[in-house]
């Protein structure tokens, strides 16, 4: 069987819906996690003069498969900082649902079933 992506190439989900409206079986599933990263910043533009602020992402990773080939497929859906104000995290994590909800409805206009998870 030959397969359906090279070696080390990295894929997209774009790739997957294509694939499943090409008749393939395609398969996905999701897992959601935040990723806490620390961020270099010129200390005058913090107000403690710190050099470095912790920010996060929320990111969504992809497991999809077509056949025996499985491929991790992560995509950032946020980005924010650590010290926002409560409402600002949660517009944050409102506008990454948005993005996933436009993401599940690409896969499902494509016939991919997914398990519907959010921030």
């Amino acid at each position: 069987m030959v397969p359906i992506f090279e070696q080390d190439e990295l894929a997209m989900l774009e790739d997957f819906i294509r694939l499943a409206k090409e008749g393939k079986d395609v398969r996905v599933s999701i897992n959601l996690r935040r990723l806490n990263i620390p961020v270099k910043v010129h200390p005058a533009h913090t107000e403690e003069g710190k050099s470095e602020t912790e920010s996060y992402l929320l990111i969504g990773d992809y497991r999809c498969s077509v056949g025996e080939e499985v491929q991790k497929v992560p995509k950032v859906y946020m980005f924010g900082s650590a010290d926002e104000s409560l409402s600002t995290a949660n517009m944050h994590k409102n506008i990454a649902n948005e993005r996933l909800k436009r993401d599940y409805s690409r896969l499902k206009e494509a016939k991919i079933k997914v398990e519907e998870k959010y921030f």
